[in-house]
């Protein structure tokens, strides 16, 4: 599993965003939660991925899907196909962006 925070959503875009890619190597599983997620959409650009919530419900995505993760009392991430999975998420940076999410 690997987190890579990276610079502005596009060349020449100002601080105005936050963007973040995150990867679940076959058969990964990852714990996650809302924080980690808030004001984010997530792209999944390769990959099934399966989320599982507090309540132990699950649902599978694939790559194309476009997600927001924030509020579903998200759990853990799981990979549950042959190849990486590759989340990327895009937020607004914030005042308070200085202080770093669990990753």
């Amino acid at each position: 599993m690997s987190c890579d925070e990276t610079g502005p959503l596009l060349p020449g875009d100002g601080p105005g965003f936050r963007r973040r890619t995150v990867v679940l190597g076959p058969g990964e599983s990852r714990p996650s939660g809302d924080a980690e997620w808030r004001d984010a959409l997530v792209v999944v650009e390769r990959g099934d991925v399966e989320l599982e919530c507090a309540a132990g419900g699950r649902r599978r995505f694939s790559g194309g899907a476009v997600l927001w993760l924030a509020g579903i009392d998200l759990r853990v991430l799981h990979n549950v196909g042959d190849e990486a999975v590759v989340l990327l998420a895009v937020s607004r940076r914030r005042d308070d962006d200085a202080s770093t999410l669990p990753l």
